[in-house]
């Protein structure tokens, strides 16, 4: 006899995670594999202008991919806070880039910065003082671990104002309250200047305010010698956090570090029970593969200084030509490879139009015939109804941009607009495309757009 088993076990999810949104760029990469799967217009073929993913297009560097192959034996688990190898490298590494001063035992190596963020807010009691906008990141990792939070709005310019700073930090009851600080700063590409820096660090001294300082882009900085390090300026506050990402081109290596603030062994110990319980250590040959991407060498000064370059001819051209289309604001970038573009001289008419959201724009600029992938405001902290949006300026072919740029360096700026045009195509069509859809839009030609996205019921996953 066959005894068949009926399962009536019901699974319950805590509620953080139910209240917890996919990150933007996954739901966006979701809906355009359903849309070009269903789309029946041969255009969709090719796929889409990629402005919505932040990943730097270059190779990793050859010395790094080099020393995963050598070291692909090392199986061993590694010690917590990393090898001694590469904490002494990321060491030298910060003394010679940023001036900071930093002893080996104050670095710990984790998974990513995403995840040191995590966990030292895991370790930190205390108010987060969120400013807005923000890398679509920080908000989901606050929630899920219940923090108490406040926005802080940097609207006007981009950046923390120290007097609002000071205003808000005075009205929060905590003994202890965490600014996240990103700079440079994703998704404007905005550079704090030393000066800046400090009058915020005054502040924070005053206000007992300690400071996460993600500074994941500051190698991308297109005057490398104006950026400041938090660490630098507020030693005894701040923890400095880094990595492999996006200056080395590497961010699916997963490998990050945090420096510690001076004096802070007791914190220490508890982080280290923290990286213990939840992932034991980083990959061991992963953690000696980066070794050579934190060593002075004159091959990785040779990376950063072309592949800066590149972000900054791509970001100047993509600066100008979004602005020039009418009514269009952006922020200029200093570093990273984004700006944040700022289309809300167009909201009676997207209003209108029933684009009522950010997100509702994003779903608007996918569908044909424009095919744009952009990451709306809302992903970004700020209001629902505000129509800006984060602009990645790297849909192209990084291997051959890289070598094309040391074969024949563009120096006039009509050289760089045509190096652009001839090697990021997809930059240049997607801004038309946007161009394309805002004189529609304006010339109350929208109908069609909205008819598409009635009939195919598209909406991006939440």
């Amino acid at each position: 006899m066959k005894t068949v088993y009926s399962c009536s076990l019901r699974f319950v999810v805590d509620q953080q995670v139910e209240d917890i949104e996919m990150p933007e760029n996954l739901k966006l990469n979701t809906f355009l594999q359903e849309f070009h799967s269903d789309c029946p217009h041969p255009e969709c073929g090719f796929g889409f202008y990629g402005f919505a993913f932040g990943q730097s297009p270059f190779p990793v560097p050859k010395m790094i991919q080099e020393a995963l192959i050598k070291n692909v034996d090392k199986g061993a688990y590694a010690a917590v806070p990393g090898i001694p190898e590469l904490r002494n490298a990321i060491s030298k590494y910060n003394k010679h880039y940023f001036g900071i001063d930093v002893s080996p035992d104050r670095i710990y190596v984790g998974p990513g910065t995403k995840e040191l963020i995590f966990n030292l807010l895991e370790i930190l009691h205390g108010t987060v003082i969120l400013p807005t906008p923000a890398w679509l990141g920080y908000l989901p990792q606050i929630r899920f671990l219940k923090k108490n939070y406040h926005m802080l709005s940097t609207r006007a310019n981009g950046k923390i104002a120290p007097k609002d700073l000071k205003k808000l930090a005075l009205r929060l009851q905590d003994r202890q309250k965490i600014l996240i600080l990103n700079n440079p700063h994703n998704p404007s590409g905005l550079l704090y200047t030393k000066s800046e820096l400090e009058e915020i660090t005054d502040v924070c001294r005053e206000l007992n305010i300690s400071v996460i300082s993600d500074e994941i882009y500051a190698q991308t900085t297109y005057d490398f010698s104006k950026f400041v390090s938090m660490g630098k300026i507020y030693p005894e506050g701040t923890f400095v956090t880094n990595g492999l990402s996006k200056s080395h081109s590497a961010g699916g290596y997963r490998l990050g570090y945090v420096v510690f603030p001076q004096h802070a062994v007791d914190l220490k110990a508890q982080f280290k029970k923290i990286l213990a319980t939840e992932y034991t250590a980083v990959s061991t040959p992963i953690q000696h593969a980066a070794i050579p991407g934190f060593e002075i060498s004159q091959e990785m000064d040779e990376y950063f200084d072309i592949t800066r370059n590149i972000h900054k001819i791509m970001g100047e051209y993509t600066y100008n030509a979004l602005t020039a289309i009418s009514g269009v604001k952006a922020t200029k970038p200093e570093a990273t490879f984004y700006l944040l573009a700022d289309f809300n001289a167009y909201a009676p008419e997207l209003q209108q139009a029933k684009i009522t959201s950010s997100q509702k724009l994003s779903e608007s600029l996918i569908v044909h015939p424009y095919h744009t992938a952009i990451v709306g405001g809302d992903s970004l902290v700020l209001e629902r109804t505000d129509f800006s949006a984060r602009i990645a300026y790297v849909d192209y072919d990084g291997a051959k941009v890289y070598e094309k740029y040391k074969e024949q360096k563009p120096h006039t700026s009509s050289e760089k607009v045509e190096f652009v045009r001839n090697y990021a195509p997809k930059i240049v069509s997607g801004i038309q495309m946007i161009e394309t859809f805002f004189e529609k839009l304006k010339n109350d030609t929208v109908d069609e757009l909205m008819s598409v996205l009635m009939k195919e019921n598209l909406k991006i996953p939440t």
